[in-house]
């Protein structure tokens, strides 16, 4: 999809293999330390860490500066687009009430023995779009009330919703992790799309239905009466507005300068406008979720039947093009989820540049990794851990589970983890053949994924929203974090046997 980033023909230092690998270990250290220890945000620790391995590799000051810029800029140019797409459409499907409809339509329609699998399966489609943390704060309140209604243990379907949103979180594009994993690695999005669907399936069975049956017996929990969420009409089946009690991203009540309108040229003005809207039909909702997956899976079966130079292969190359399949989900929701049920271009237009700020950290934090990978690349590192891995006759794919698996425990960022075992195994790539690169890309994906714990926010999000104590969201939302990360590379080995 996007370039690789590769190591220069000539390292920038001549430094021996002993001070490469301390310096790699200082630089990945530095950033574990002032994460966990510091509190200082990723995105400066990335900086600092690479300016600590550079220094340590004996690489110019000149150079390190280069390197890292470079790195920056490749990374945002990759990735950075596909983030804003896939939060657009992710933005406009929380506001007009898409979501809610995609999952009242499949809960209202299962058995009480069912609902488990239909709050997974609903989870993993309105995950696809979605960031971790806006899916819990989309899906959370849907599951307190089920859990209310039908009596029903909260973890009993609240795990399987989890697991569901954290699977495709990071395994699947077009979130910021396999975005950036695919291309660190250079593999190809679409075969990373498909084998990442296979993978995750009968991942969220395992830690969805599977454990959240068994973990509802050991963990009690009950809905927290102030996330229930409430309507200003039983039969108003509209999106849930400013003052209405709904909690955004940051555990704060939504409030009319959080859906700023840019149009209104008010600052703080809210979007609201007294019109007459309806709820976006179902097939609408599910059509801007699915189209952009659907588009990069057609190039992928292009790229597999059809040969090349044909009319038919140059056009499936075009539509499943990452930023174009993005775009026209883009277009499809502002039409169907936007003007069609009833908000005016000006309201459009405020939810998608509402949806923009919210991901600005997560840029940030991709491009200063994409920085840190590529100074370790530049360095000599990756090329370094390549060759005693195969001196070794490691498993690239373990390897870069490992490596994941160590700064996820160490930082409790997955975007950090998957960055940096990304820069460290991107040697190991141009040894594999294709599908194996995207099969590397989801085992780095898997790693990340590993034992949720205090030092990640998601853990706490879990926690308050859904009322646990610390001990109970370690018996729960960690464990089932690592039975993803366990069971997700046991499928990718799997893989490994067959392609």
């Amino acid at each position: 999809m996007v370039t690789l980033l590769a190591a220069p023909a000539e390292p920038l230092t001549n430094a021996g293999d002993t001070q490469l690998v301390v310096a790699a270990l200082l630089g990945i250290a530095a950033v574990v330390l002032l994460i966990a220890w510091g509190k200082v945000h990723p995105f400066l620790a990335l900086i600092l860490g690479a300016a600590v391995l550079g220094v340590a590799a004996a690489v110019p000051a000149d150079k390190i500066v280069t390197s890292f810029s470079g790195g920056v800029g490749s990374t945002v140019g990759g990735v950075g687009l596909l983030i804003a797409l896939g939060a657009m459409i992710g933005g406009l499907l929380a506001e007009s009430g898409g979501a809610d409809g995609i999952v009242e339509r499949v809960v209202g329609r299962v058995s009480g023995g069912a609902l488990p699998w239909a709050m997974a399966g609903v989870a993993a489609l309105i995950g696809l779009p979605l960031f971790f943390e806006v899916g819990v704060v989309l899906l959370v309140p849907i599951v307190l009330l089920v859990s209310r209604r039908v009596d029903v243990p909260l973890m009993k379907i609240g795990i399987p919703a989890l697991a569901g949103l954290s699977v495709l979180h990071g395994l699947v594009p077009p979130h910021p992790g396999p975005l950036v994993a695919i291309d660190a690695l250079g593999a190809n999005l679409g075969q990373t799309l498909a084998l990442g669907l296979l993978v995750a399936v009968p991942t969220v069975i395992v830690a969805g239905p599977v454990f959240g049956s068994f973990i509802a017996r050991y963990v009690p929990a009950t809905a927290p009466e102030a996330l229930l969420p409430t309507r200003r009409d039983p039969g108003d089946r509209s999106p849930t507005r400013p003052g209405d009690g709904r909690a955004d991203a940051d555990g704060d009540l939504v409030a009319d300068d959080d859906l700023a309108n840019p149009g209104a040229g008010r600052p703080g003005a809210p979007i609201d406008e007294p019109v007459s809207r309806r709820t976006p039909a179902f097939w609408a909702a599910v059509a801007s979720v699915l189209l952009p997956v659907a588009l990069m899976l057609l190039r992928a079966i292009g790229e597999l039947t059809l040969d090349e130079g044909t009319a038919g292969r140059q056009a499936l190359d075009i539509v499943g093009t990452p930023i174009v399949a993005l775009l026209a989900g883009v277009i499809f929701a502002m039409v169907f989820l936007g003007y069609r049920t009833g908000f005016s271009r000006t309201q459009v237009s405020g939810f998608l540049g509402g949806s923009l700020p919210a991901i600005a950290g997560i840029l940030l934090i991709v491009a200063a990794g994409g920085g840190f990978k590529q100074v370790l690349v530049d360095a000599g590192v990756g090329s370094l851990v390549a060759d005693a891995a195969e001196g070794a006759n490691l498993n690239p794919l373990l390897l870069g589970w490992l490596v994941a698996v160590g700064i996820r425990v160490a930082t409790g960022s997955a975007t950090v983890a998957t960055i940096t075992a990304a820069g460290i195994a991107a040697p190991l790539a141009a040894t594999l053949q294709g599908p194996e690169v995207a099969l590397l890309a989801l085992a780095i994906g898997c790693g990340s994924l590993f034992f949720s714990h205090v030092n990640d926010a998601g853990f706490w999000l879990v926690k308050e929203y859904f009322g646990l104590t610390v001990g109970q969201t370690v018996k729960s939302w960690s464990v089932m974090e690592t039975i993803i990360s366990v069971v997700g590379f046991l499928g990718v080995l799997l893989l490994d046997v067959f392609v």
